[in-house]
């Protein structure tokens, strides 16, 4: 299966870890089950204050999962997470596990539209959600519009110390939505008090999907990937093997990245069931409240993305942040420059990963404390095989040093896409690896580099440009603090360079100063045609700079 020669990462892989390591199947019930056997008595997670043992989280989800089967859902249905992060996400995620439920995650800032289109292709028939004003609303026109039948609903004050939700209870009622009694509604509290254990499911690891994770629609309508519990199993352990320096049952898992996305989910909530470790939750990321939270709660682990490691960087009030051992970056490519700045302000090495929703999510990473190359994703992780292939042929490799599509196998690609099958199929090769979508290339040592998105990159004259070398440039200027780079029509090149950026507090740039300095890293193709400065750039919930809007933008300036 695996010729060193066409995969050199074989000769230098972490010498602790095994690439060919067994990765046996599980339910993602029993992961849960054996955490609480083994560190019961461990913070499981602080949340605003309160905290919560491994023991009493296991006693949670049971008498959930049995909720729930008495509520009449049944093994295959599916069951929407309309949260964010709190103590509710992850008891109702493991709840849907045991009862073989299928869990899909609904982001919470999604409009009524887009959590109607979600919730009509999932069929979902139970919705779990906060009685937020900001939330429950959401659900409510869901229930009402007829696309799900009924809303599981979580008091926000009993999830926080008694002092702070009197305080909630007391001054902040206008933030709590008016919730009816009734049979379309279900309260968490009243399903926690079920005492009949649950009901026993058989699950299939390898077939029963556990998770429907929605790709988060950049470059068209969104999908839902089918995740087995093979899948986010596997994930898990491969997380596991290649950081084997953490500590089982003392780790602190900084969760300040959403839940709700596959790369929060992996890793920080399966990564922390799999080494016992205690989650710092946020229920998101505010910059002075995260810096504030790691000061004083002394997470060791802090996965993030891009945009938290550049906003910590710059951050003028810096507090002790010496409790973090380790960091990984994805969701998007890691910036040399932001790298840079955020390791020389912190004293932190942060390792650089790639993955993708329908890789549950993660495929490479670079080796903590082994060699880390600066701008690559690493190598493939344990049991998986990436290779690089013709886009327009997927089924031929490209010669050594060339760019080609980077295509996946592993026990982490998804089953395909639900309800799906044409689009299913044209995602693998006929070999049966994902394609990625992504341009990509790998040196003599196997680490690989993600060149660019085959959707970003910008025609200009029968020239290929990829955005994020022009970006990779622009962080350069020690003004930028950020930029995003798409390609914009021209009536004579096809497309055209344009760049926005955002300058650091106090500083003073221009576009032409800028170009100056541009021309020492980019030829005369790759340069912008266009600077526009902004106070800020669109992202998503998770923090990654997007590009949809600037590119719907351009389009609409040259429709009018």
């Amino acid at each position: 299966m695996t010729d060193p020669a066409a995969y050199p990462w074989l000769a230098h892989y972490p010498p602790q870890v095994r690439w060919d390591a067994p990765i046996v199947p599980a339910p993602l019930g029993e992961m849960l089950e054996r955490t609480v056997a083994a560190w019961g008595a461990r913070p499981a997670w602080w949340f605003l204050g309160r905290r919560s043992s491994w023991a009493q989280v296991g006693r949670a989800v049971a008498r959930l999962t049995a909720g729930l089967q008495q509520a009449g859902l049944a093994k295959g249905d599916r069951i929407g997470l309309l949260l964010p992060n709190c103590p509710a996400y992850p008891i109702a995620f493991f709840a849907a596990m045991r009862a073989g439920l299928i869990a899909v995650n609904f982001n919470p800032l999604y409009t009524e539209v887009e959590l109607r289109r979600q919730a009509d292709d999932a069929g979902i028939r139970l919705m779990v959600t906060l009685d937020l004003a900001a939330l429950y609303p959401k659900a409510r026109d869901l229930l009402d519009s007829g696309l799900i039948e009924r809303i599981l609903v979580c008091p926000f004050a009993q999830m926080l110390p008694t002092h702070t939700g009197l305080l909630f209870r007391l001054f902040r009622q206008r933030e709590r939505a008016v919730v009816p009694r009734d049979t379309k509604h279900l309260w968490l509290g009243d399903l926690l008090r079920t005492q009949a254990a649950p009901a026993p499911v058989t699950i299939d690891p390898q077939r029963d999907v556990a998770l429907l994770q929605y790709t988060g629609g950049t470059t068209g309508t969104p999908k839902g990937a089918m995740l087995s519990h093979a899948n986010l199993h596997a994930n898990a352990v491969q997380a596991g093997l290649w950081f084997h320096q953490m500590r089982p049952g003392e780790e602190r898992v900084m969760a300040a990245l959403p839940l709700f996305h596959i790369f929060a989910l992996t890793t920080v909530m399966m990564f922390s069931v799999t080494f016992g470790a205690e989650m710092i939750m946020l229920p998101r990321f505010v910059l002075k409240d995260a810096i504030r939270t790691i000061a004083r709660r002394r997470p060791t682990y802090l996965p993030g993305v891009p945009t938290m490691f550049n906003a910590i960087a710059a951050a003028p009030d810096m507090s002790d942040l010496s409790s973090i051992r380790y960091c990984i970056s994805g969701g998007a490519p890691l910036p040399a420059e932001v790298k840079r700045r955020f390791e020389a302000r912190t004293g932190c090495n942060v390792v650089e990963g790639y993955g993708l929703t329908e890789t549950s999510p993660c495929v490479c990473c670079n080796p903590p404390g082994g060699l880390s190359k600066v701008g690559s994703i690493g190598l493939p992780m344990t049991a998986t095989v990436v290779e690089l292939r013709d886009p327009e042929a997927p089924e031929r490799r490209v010669p050594a040093g060339q760019r080609g599509e980077i295509c996946v196998r592993g026990p982490q690609v998804m089953l395909g896409y639900w309800n799906r099958p044409e689009e299913t199929a044209s995602m693998f090769t006929p070999d049966g690896f994902l394609r990625t979508a992504d341009i990509g290339t790998m040196d003599d040592q196997g680490y690989f580099t993600v060149v660019d998105r085959i959707k970003d990159l910008i025609l200009c004259g029968g020239y290929n440009v990829y955005p994020r070398m022009v970006e990779e440039a622009i962080y350069r200027h020690p003004a930028v603090s950020a930029c995003t780079v798409i390609g914009i029509p021209d009536d004579y090149r096809g497309e055209t360079v344009k760049a926005f950026v955002m300058r650091k507090p106090g500083e003073t740039l221009d576009a032409e100063t800028l170009t100056r300095f541009l021309r020492d890293y980019l030829s005369a193709i790759e340069m912008p045609k266009q600077i526009e400065f902004r106070d800020s750039l669109p992202m998503t919930l998770v923090g990654k700079l997007s590009k949809k809007e600037l590119v719907e933008e351009e389009r609409a300036k040259r429709a009018g």
